[in-house]
């Protein structure tokens, strides 16, 4: 239940344009600075700050670019 929330709540931000770039900057910067400082030795910064990178990444790409259509009519008329 939890992760369909979450689910929900990311893919609703995605549709939000501005509002996706400036929470995919603030979740991809920390995100590049934990994996780019070297400054913790946990196992697990490492995957944690990949994810939180790539899902920043993903909202940039999605608030600059749009999303696309599920499909597209050949025929316009």
């Amino acid at each position: 239940m939890l992760f369909r929330r979450a689910r929900g709540a990311l893919l609703r931000l995605a549709r939000r344009r501005p509002i996706a770039v400036v929470v995919g900057v603030g979740v991809a910067g920390p995100a590049a600075w934990l994996e780019l400082s070297g400054r913790y030795d946990a196992w697990w910064i490492d995957g944690l700050s990949l994810i939180l990178a790539a899902t920043g990444l993903a909202l940039i790409w999605t608030g600059v670019f749009g999303s696309t259509p599920d499909w597209i009519d050949s025929k316009r008329e």
